[in-house]
């Protein structure tokens, strides 16, 4: 009777502890970016997505909310804060008020190529700004990107400085992504991302400074005929994750996770950067007129933008900027 009621016993908790886990189902990871899908960010995302769930057996499910459907940057921040979102993407301005570090991704010109600015966002400048998030429960991954930003305008072909001068273009907030078109002689006008399609097609502004892929797939050429390659701001993405979500996985958990997140970064920037090549090519049959800057006038538009540094040096910190140009230089 003993043994009965010994195995009777030991069946019930195999049951129950069964049911927990069939009732518990997989660890799920709401992720949240700004971008539509077929953006090379929103293709990472859905990579991340295919290969945690493949690689896990089923053990995770991943969640994707793009195009801003979880809700502004603010809504990101709380989500991960309280871990009701377990991973998000954020524009490197937005996270200027937890670090001035992130600020020197801000300054014009600064980055002359994407193996210098891997450099940055890979090595101890750009991971050190990410340590002012965890006192507010989040851990920055690391940084995808979305590369660097271009004139786009629908009144001139503009392929000097004094061709710029006066048009009226959509900026972001950034104080000194405004101040960068202000010293180039151009009118910037802050206008919110949802906006930007109608206010280009209204010609309520003149153009956008923008990168080629976001340009591409938000069906800015249709709106915009021309653009200049200037390559004047270096636009990354920090991935976050919740650190209450993290730390509640276990080692094996934890290394999946890390460790698929390293690969998908390198497969973002890759489908970056090859989709910029595969854009050029196609611009000229959208109607798109493409003017590239050569290097001299490269330089005069770097050199019309030396004030925006005196008027951030303080804030940024010179060392941080002096660090940053010799770690390019290495």
């Amino acid at each position: 009777m003993t043994r009965f009621k010994t195995f009777f016993a030991a069946l019930m908790i195999a049951i129950f502890m069964a049911t927990t886990y069939a009732v518990a189902g997989p660890i799920v990871i709401k992720l949240a970016h700004p971008n539509v899908p077929q953006h090379p960010m929103g293709q990472a995302f859905e990579k991340f997505k295919e290969l945690i769930e493949s690689r896990s057996n089923g053990e995770f499910r991943v969640d994707i909310f793009d195009s801003s459907k979880f809700g502004n940057f603010d809504s990101v921040v709380q989500g991960l804060q309280f871990n009701m979102l377990q991973m998000g993407s954020a524009a490197t301005p937005n996270l200027a008020p937890f670090s001035d570090e992130f600020l020197i991704f801000d300054l014009p010109f600064l980055f002359p190529d994407y193996p210098s600015a891997d450099k940055i966002t890979d090595g101890p400048i750009g991971m050190n700004a990410t340590k002012a998030l965890e006192k507010s429960g989040i851990i920055g991954l690391g940084y995808i990107e979305i590369g660097f930003r271009n004139l786009w305008n629908n009144k001139k072909t503009v392929s000097t400085l004094a061709d710029a001068k006066g048009l009226k273009i959509r900026s972001t907030p950034s104080k000194a992504h405004i101040a960068t078109l202000k010293e180039l002689g151009m009118n910037p006008t802050p206008i919110s991302w949802g906006e930007v399609y109608t206010a280009l097609q209204q010609k309520t502004v003149d153009g956008i400074d923008i990168d080629l892929n976001l340009a591409w797939h938000n069906n800015f050429p249709e709106v915009n005929n021309n653009v200049t390659i200037v390559n004047s701001l270096y636009s990354p993405h920090l991935v976050m994750i919740s650190k209450r979500f993290l730390d509640g996985l276990t080692p094996v958990q934890r290394e999946l996770v890390l460790t698929t997140f390293d690969e998908v970064k390198l497969y973002e920037r890759k489908l970056i950067r090859d989709g910029e090549k595969e854009i050029m090519a196609k611009l000229k049959d959208k109607g798109v007129s493409v003017t590239v800057l050569s290097p001299e006038e490269r330089k005069r538009w770097a050199e019309a933008t030396a004030d925006v540094y005196k008027k951030f040096e303080k804030r940024i910190g010179k060392d941080l900027i002096d660090r940053a140009r010799a770690t390019m230089a290495e």
